[in-house]
């Protein structure tokens, strides 16, 4: 009777990992957020293979998705990390900064550049930059991306959900008349339910002002 040998689907992620091609052990080498992509695209693709393989074939079913699955999510982390050298590029000098949240990348515009008080009508430098933004999205279309809207505390919290809306909207109208497909965005308001500061001072308010470009990868 032949002994029959059975790899858990993790376990040979793993082993795909540790002993993958070498361009790609170079790639995720050089690219943390790569390498994660490749991580759990491989073990996602492994308990996937393995579910699907069926009787007997699990092993060599969980080996192929682990395989798959870590080529595809490296290459999602790989797009991402180069849309996030590019947008940092491209942001310099602009007082926007780019920030990595795990796989997604966020473009947080402060007050100054985005709306006069009370306004939604974009401001010339914040013309200038969502010119840019356009311009990256058009460039990698695989992402979705959400459009926020953020006010500090001054008036009602009604008034201050509707303008956060405006804003988020005029930001998606531009985006899409610059080319980008109004399907992959999603505009949102949060009024002043969302602080990152003390509204108790000027400076807190002015940072509680803004507006977040989130670049979601699309799996």
């Amino acid at each position: 009777m032949k002994a029959s040998l059975y790899l858990s689907p993790v376990l040979v992620a793993a082993l795909v990992l540790s002993s993958g091609c070498a361009p790609v052990q170079e790639t995720v080498r050089d690219n943390p957020n790569t390498a994660a992509g490749v991580g759990i695209g491989a073990v996602g693709g492994a308990l996937i293979g393995s579910a699907i393989g069926g009787s007997g074939r699990r092993t060599e079913a969980a080996a192929i998705g682990a395989v798959v699955g870590g080529l595809a999510g490296g290459m999602i982390g790989n797009r991402m990390d180069e849309q996030e050298r590019a947008l940092r590029q491209q942001m310099a000098n602009t007082n926007v900064d780019v920030e990595r949240r795990g796989d997604n990348i966020v473009l947080v515009f402060p007050d100054n550049i985005t709306f006069a008080t009370g306004s939604s009508q974009i401001k010339p430098a914040f013309m200038n930059a969502l010119n840019h933004v356009a311009q990256s999205l058009q460039q990698y279309p695989d992402t979705h991306i959400q459009i926020a809207g953020f006010t500090d505390n001054v008036g009602s919290p009604s008034s201050n959900q509707r303008l956060s809306e405006d804003r988020a909207f005029r930001v998606r109208d531009y985006l899409s008349d610059r080319g980008v497909a109004v399907q992959r965005m999603q505009a949102v308001g949060y009024g002043q339910s969302r602080p990152v500061a003390s509204n108790a001072n000027a400076d807190g308010r002015a940072q509680n002002r803004r507006v977040e470009i989130t670049v979601i990868p699309n799996k």
